[in-house]
């Protein structure tokens, strides 16, 4: 084997070595009974057919590849923007793991969760004692001021009440009875993240709203930015553009600073999040914007129901979004946009303008959430790109009907398609069938690059084979410039890639473009 302490090799590499390839290739004779090779080439070219697209859209029993996540990671990442809060998920200890993976993985930092660590007695007797011990463990241990109690599969499935639970641990002292456990049931076998985000949220704020007074501070309001995986360049862009306006606002489950933490030789297992005090004063806001209209439905009704206005939007990403968010906030905090964010903008424009003649004509296939995939639809039409395929797991027939509306009101939208409930196994039927230049996404989506040869572009979470792009704003100009340049990129990319061949495709390897 080539492997040794003075030459330590990758894997990548070291999977290459003749060794390792011919123990693979005994393995897959001995151990994988596989089909021979002309039947599995057959079947392959059949599944980039016409034919194999119409019975992969009709499939109605069976989801490959979903592009969503369950309800509790939605949850767990709500949590981690408030401040010194500990997500405590009532379920079993595999299922917090992923969570905790999946957001460590993105981030490239510690997600902190912990369990209750239900198991088969739990299952069939209830999780009461579970919650009771977990809650006093998860108090003396980590010294939260806060824990944020949400629900996996199990603990929905017997019918575990959370309220009930809660006030009998505090009743056995596992928490003291003032101390704040808010609550939302997450069943993990319905819905998406997002869903679960908007019930994790709206607990919180109703944990501490509820029977309070409310009095109307005029001019204030209320931002929550949705389940967002560019939520530290995101969040702290939109502050910068807030502050610019010198808008009073309360920026509810702020985790930017929570996955960015420094390493400076301190350990930070709570870093920033939405201040406990902030968030029982934004009862008082004039209105609550929500920047993710899918992922904050209940909470919005609920701060409707409490007198606030609210307003929702899609991802402000790009110039018309942007502006429309920035108009709003102007409306609601009676504070004008001041020059320096009108010249960003002119910026954005003339950098659109300047690359115009690269982005026009330009398909695109676009899949995440649906907040997600109507903003950067609305973005590519923008720039003179057509969204040919707009496909969103968790997508609604209400947010299929917006994306159409959004799409007819373009002529580069005119030839887009609409998937809502479809998963990326669908998405590779169309892109074999109705191909277009470049696919918008996230890390999942690297297997239809190589199985269809479309190129990617990371923007949406999780991202998971690249690092830091959730450092770099995606919302506002600023976010719209990088995204630009991103795409820019990519197009460059396959460019070159195309014409580097010395006296036969490089009549267009050109150094100025």
């Amino acid at each position: 084997m080539p492997q040794s302490a003075d030459k330590v090799l990758d894997h990548a590499p070291l999977f290459r070595e003749p060794e390792y390839r011919q123990m693979f290739t005994e393995k897959k004779l001995n151990f994988e009974c596989p089909h021979p090779d002309q039947i599995v080439t057959d079947q392959r070219e059949f599944t980039k057919s016409w034919e194999y697209r119409a019975k992969n859209l009709a499939r109605e029993a069976l989801v490959v590849n979903p592009a969503k996540a369950c309800q509790p990671l939605g949850a767990v990442f709500a949590a981690a923007g408030f401040e010194r809060t500990m997500s405590f998920v009532h379920g079993s200890q595999g299922c917090v793991a992923y969570y905790r993976s999946h957001l460590s993985r993105h981030f490239k930092e510690p997600s902190s969760a912990v369990s209750s660590s239900m198991t088969e007695d739990a299952a069939v007797f209830g999780g009461l004692k579970n919650m009771v011990d977990g809650l006093a463990n998860t108090y003396k241990l980590y010294d939260p001021k806060m824990i944020a109690v949400s629900t996996t599969c199990m603990a929905e499935v017997i019918g575990d009440d959370l309220h009930g639970f809660i006030e009998n641990a505090k009743n056995e002292g596992s928490v003291p009875r003032d101390f704040d456990v808010p609550f939302a049931h997450t069943p993990a076998f319905v819905g998406s993240h997002v869903d679960g985000y908007d019930s994790m949220v709206k607990g919180v704020l109703e944990h501490f709203w509820k029977g309070t007074k409310r009095t109307e501070v005029a001019a204030c309001v209320n931002i929550i930015p949705g389940f967002d995986g560019f939520c530290v360049g995101n969040n702290r862009e939109l502050k910068r553009l807030l502050n610019l306006m010198r808008v009073t606002y309360v920026f509810i489950q702020d985790a930017a600073d929570q996955f960015d933490t420094p390493s400076d030789g301190e350990f930070r297992m709570y870093d920033g999040g939405t201040k406990i005090e902030d968030v029982k004063a934004a009862l008082n806001a004039e209105a609550t914007v929500s920047l993710q209209h899918y992922n904050t439905r209940k909470t919005l009704e609920y701060c409707k129901e409490v007198g606030q206005a609210t307003a929702s939007f899609h991802y402000p990403l790009g110039v018309k979004a942007t502006d429309e968010f920035l108009m709003k906030i102007s409306e609601i905090s009676r504070r004008e946009i001041p020059e320096p964010i009108r010249l960003e903008r002119g910026r954005l424009v003339d950098a659109m303008a300047d690359s115009q003649s690269w982005l026009h004509g330009k398909k695109y296939a676009i899949y995440g959430d649906p907040d997600f995939v109507y903003a950067m639809a609305r973005f590519i039409m923008e720039t003179g790109g057509e969204p040919t395929h707009c496909l969103a797991t968790n997508g609604t027939p209400a947010w299929e009907a917006e994306m159409k509306e959004l799409l007819v009101s373009s002529p580069f939208g005119k030839n887009a398609q609409v998937w809502a409930g479809k998963d990326l196994w669908a998405m590779r039927s169309l892109l074999f069938t109705e191909p277009v230049d470049l696919l918008i996404g996230n890390s999942y989506g690297k297997y239809l690059e190589r199985d269809t040869g479309t190129p990617l572009i990371r923007l949406t979470f999780p991202i998971f084979d690249r690092h830091h792009h959730h450092r770099f704003p995606l919302m506002g100009y600023q976010g719209g410039l990088h995204v630009l340049t991103t795409i820019l990129d990519k197009i460059f990319d396959k460019l070159d890639r195309e014409t580097m061949q010395p006296g036969v495709t490089d009549y267009s390897y050109d150094l100025t473009r």
